[in-house]
């Protein structure tokens, strides 16, 4: 039987501009089952449809629950996702302040970022629409909705992604104090963001990417440094429901002024409409940038990984290209810890014998209280399978969070 699980943390809520509250949802693993061996299934296919993937979500979990399988690794093609979307999103703004230490803040007033978010009360509404689709067809998509629901997770058919967390915000701070903005104009980077959810850290990357190509005085996109974002999350859903449409939502919002059929697009009530005209600008404009989008989901296994490496344009990263693998809440139990901390090993590793400058970093609170993931002990492990970890950032303010820094030498 599925288990519900709420953290209920004070001061976990991140709220737009506009004061609307995003319920935080995370996922946790059933401390009372003991850890089967990871295991792997057959593929499925490219992009299961909505009764498909409802269906794996039914019978499979991030983490071990008696009788029921890992999900299997899966890269989905962008073209089926953007066919699901509806005529028209709605979004909201997340303004995150990014602290005098961003360079080029100046010391009058401290830089900000906003970071768009499609609205979950518009994600309900796709949802309904689905499954009133499934039911007239007859199909069992009872839970493919529960992911919006009053608890954090399911455990066995949501593990968490719709909604934000504090630590993603803590990494996008930490990006822009590292001057990784700075950088993406000058150097080939691939971003992994494990347990993506909404992506707000890819997303910033994303933006400053694009505006640091808008300011570019060369025409000439041979002259564009390739960027490569991967996005991976547990759930099939998540991706296609929440964090792809943030991507089409910040390219919009940063590229509106140099395209007369976004200005059309975007609606005063906080809607932008998805016509086909805008999402062929959207896969025109992010090849013209040179940068790639690519989306897994599954459990993090051996699989994962040998899947992440077969990412699509990645003959095309030179080999001075950095590496930087993003992860945020994504330690939550002593079992999540474990299968992320392996993950990232293997990554790491994989990297090593080119150029070296493959970094994770990783935000997380000081301790989960009642699962048993911590920072600390997340630090401990990845010191012990031989990283070098430093921390970055502390936070003491509320719930304590940090941002550390993992590197193989």
């Amino acid at each position: 039987m599925a288990t519900p699980f709420s953290f209920s943390f004070a001061g976990d809520d991140i709220e737009n501009d506009d004061g609307h509250a995003a319920q935080p949802t995370i996922a946790a693993a059933d401390p009372s089952q003991p850890p089967p061996p990871l295991s792997s299934s057959a593929p499925a296919p490219a992009f299961a449809p909505a009764s498909a993937s409802a269906s794996a979500s039914a019978s499979a979990s991030a983490f071990p629950v008696q009788g029921k399988p890992l999900l299997p690794p899966i890269r989905h093609d962008m073209d089926q996702m953007l066919a699901r979307l509806p005529s028209k999103i709605a979004y909201g703004l997340l303004s995150v302040t990014l602290g005098d230490d961003y360079p080029g803040s100046g010391a009058a007033a401290a830089a900000t970022i906003q970071l768009p978010r499609r609205e979950l009360w518009d994600v309900r509404v796709q949802l309904m629409a689905e499954e009133e689709e499934d039911d007239d067809n007859n199909n069992q998509n009872s839970n493919a909705s529960v992911g919006l629901g009053d608890h954090d997770v399911k455990t066995g058919i949501y593990e968490g992604g719709f909604k934000s967390w504090e630590s993603s915000v803590d990494l996008v701070k930490v990006l822009a104090s590292e001057d990784i903005p700075h950088a993406l104009g000058r150097d080939p980077c691939v971003l992994i963001e494990l347990g993506c959810g909404t992506g707000l850290p890819s997303l910033a990357m994303f933006q400053w990417a694009l505006a640091k190509r808008d300011e570019s005085s060369s025409p000439s996109t041979a002259e564009k440094s390739p960027l490569v974002l991967t996005l991976a999350d547990y759930n099939p859903s998540v991706l296609y429901l929440v964090t792809l449409p943030n991507f089409i939502l910040t390219w919009a919002l940063q590229e509106r002024g140099q395209l007369p059929l976004l200005e059309e697009a975007f609606s005063s009530d906080g809607e932008l409409e998805l016509t086909a005209e805008v999402v062929a600008a959207f896969k025109s404009s992010i090849d013209a940038h040179h940068i790639t989008l690519s989306f897994l989901s599954g459990a993090w296994s051996p699989e994962f990984v040998d899947l992440l490496y077969q990412a699509p344009g990645g003959s095309a990263i030179p080999a001075n290209a950095r590496t930087l693998v993003l992860g945020a809440e994504t330690i939550y139990s002593p079992f999540a810890l474990e299968s992320f901390a392996t993950t990232l090993l293997s990554i790491l590793e994989r990297e090593r014998p080119g150029s070296g400058h493959a970094a994770a970093l990783i935000g997380a609170k000081r301790l989960y209280f009642g699962v048993g993931g911590s920072l600390d002990d997340f630090v401990d492990r990845m010191r012990g399978l031989g990283a070098t970890v430093d921390t970055l950032r502390e936070e003491t303010e509320g719930v304590r969070r940090g941002v550390v820094r993992c590197i193989l030498d």
